[in-house]
């Protein structure tokens, strides 16, 4: 490309200037730090909201958004079997429970190396302007933690169908921070000063080929060693929205669709609280004509007594409580709204709220935002969870696998939302089925082996070793029945030798013997091989 990238970066922020004005709005009503106006400064002042309900909404669901994402102590992955070899590793149960069971065990290793990097932190921050802004730009190296730009600091463009085109990143850095071979390319020029910071322009863009060209430019030069392509599955870079739009290169905030209640919200709040500091302000008016000085009432203290008439002194009141209350009640209904926009859960107020009540609440509030998380799921964690096992097998971290054999999928995110919803609903029905036709029917129409198979399912839990199989529940058959068998034999012995039955526990002497007789009636019993011919 001819333009260079700081002049490609002045031409494509003309097309960001709507939106990076939309999400300073946003951020002004909810957290004004977050996305801050042009020329900010660490000594500028920042506008203080009337309210606190914009940002404890955003930090509630940026919360919520990651324990669904990235939920702990469990990956937000299975590495599973796919293809031929699965049907014919069905027909050899043993062979497929070791391979699962190997499976299990990179999970957790590559589950371990993911949270040795602290990823969390970094997402938490892109998921906040996410919300705010609608757009955030996510950098994975190969070492070190995940960086997090917002729309201020980048441009980008996409194709007709959300694909990535062509981004640049503008990054003000101090040369001490610099390598050494950027500080040699810049070193050459005249408008380099060691006491300031420079700019950096990190150019992306798609070549005809499907891969993605990267390279860095400072004053103006490219810096050699920031060359290189990158293929789409291996991409560094990822451009995420919180709202899809069509048409739109960048994507639209949750804050933006609720941009007018909390506008309101704030309005209100701010005549709220000056008209609660007029009103909270007193005032005495003494009579012109009355013989009650207002200096003796202004320096009588708590308890004093001075001359003068009651009738004489007055206070000046305000008389707006009735609106106030209007004001008031408006005001909660606006917030009531706003905390349901982002997951707030305010439960009723009653004596009587039960915990179910509590969980289908919450679980009602999180299924609200499905077309959320599904979009964060396929532009977020399928592509880092691609990235994340290359760079693993390439350090040889993790053994290489087969991508037509092992295939790598999210259980995270949206399909977190569909476990839920069919937990809730083979929980209903077979509480249904218990409650209509009573505890026989479920013995005689349900399985009970599937029945906690698609429970375990349902809830994302691994029934590798943890279930029995049916091999395992015949074999149990079989040995309770010999146990059963030997006791009765027991018992009929006793009888024969004409000793009463007698707990074994309170005479072990007696138990010993009887299982002695036993034994050998069962052994007498048995057949026998035929003899050896001499």
């Amino acid at each position: 490309m001819k333009e260079t990238a700081k002049q490609r970066y002045e031409k494509l922020q003309q097309n960001r200037q709507h939106y990076l004005d939309r999400a300073r709005e946003c951020s002004e009503l909810t957290i004004p730090t977050l996305i801050p106006d042009s020329g900010f400064e660490s000594s500028s002042e920042i506008y203080t909201p009337f309210q606190s309900v914009g940002a404890r909404g955003v930090n509630n669901l940026a919360s919520k958004l990651l324990l669904l994402l990235l939920p702990p102590n469990s990956p937000f992955f299975r590495l599973s079997l796919s293809g031929k070899t699965k049907e014919e590793l069905e027909q050899n149960p043993e062979l497929q429970s070791e391979i699962e069971r190997s499976l299990g065990k990179i999970e957790r290793e590559i589950h371990k190396k993911i949270e040795n990097l602290a990823l969390r932190v970094s997402v938490f921050e892109a998921l906040k302007h996410l919300i705010v802004s609608g757009n955030v730009l996510t950098y994975l190296p190969k070492k070190g933690n995940m960086r997090v730009y917002g729309i201020t600091q980048y441009v980008f463009r996409r194709d007709e169908e959300g694909n990535l085109l062509e981004a640049i990143i503008k990054e003000s850095i101090s040369p001490v921070a610099l390598d050494e071979e950027t500080l040699q390319v810049i070193g050459k020029y005249p408008d380099y000063k060691e006491d300031e910071d420079c700019e950096i322009y990190t150019h992306i863009y798609r070549l005809p080929d499907g891969k993605y060209y990267v390279c860095q430019e400072v004053m103006g030069h490219k810096i050699p060693s920031s060359i290189g392509t990158y293929p789409k599955d291996n991409m560094p870079y990822q451009a995420l929205r919180m709202v899809r739009v069509d048409g739109e290169d960048y994507g639209r905030g949750r804050v933006e669709e609720f941009i007018g209640d909390l506008r309101s919200l704030n309005g209100l709040q701010q005549a709220l609280v000056e008209g609660a500091s007029v009103a909270s302000k007193v005032i005495f008016l003494v009579s012109p004509s009355s013989t009650t000085k207002p200096q003796t009432l202004s320096k009588a203290g708590n308890g004093a007594i001075i001359q003068g008439r009651p009738e004489d002194v007055g206070v000046v009141q305000v008389g707006k409580t009735a609106d106030f209350s209007t004001a008031a009640q408006m005001s909660q209904s606006i917030e009531k709204r706003i905390l349901e926009a982002f997951l707030v859960m305010n439960v009723r107020n009653a004596e009587r709220v039960t915990a179910e009540e509590v969980r289908l609440t919450q679980l009602e509030l999180e299924q609200s935002l499905g077309g959320l998380f599904s979009l964060l799921t396929v532009e977020f964690l399928v592509p880092y969870l691609n990235r994340t096992l290359l760079i693993l097998q390439r350090s040889n971290q993790i053994p290489k696998l087969p991508k037509d054999v092992v295939r790598p999928k999210i259980v995270a995110g949206i399909n977190s939302l569909g476990r839920g919803q069919d937990n809730e609903a083979l929980t209903r029905f077979m509480a249904t089925i218990a409650q209509t036709l009573g505890p026989e029917a479920m013995m005689k129409f349900i399985n009970p082996t599937e029945a906690v198979s698609r429970l375990a399912a349902a809830q994302g839990i691994d029934v590798l070793n943890l279930i029995k199989t049916p091999q395992q529940m015949e074999q149990d058959k079989q040995m309770m029945m010999q146990q059963q068998a030997q006791q009765e034999l027991v018992k009929q012995t006793g009888q024969i030798a004409g000793t009463p039955l007698m707990d074994p526990t309170k005479n072990p002497e007696l138990a010993d013997q009887a299982t002695a007789v036993a034994q050998g009636v069962m052994d007498a019993a048995s057949p026998q091989p035929p003899p050896e011919e001499e």
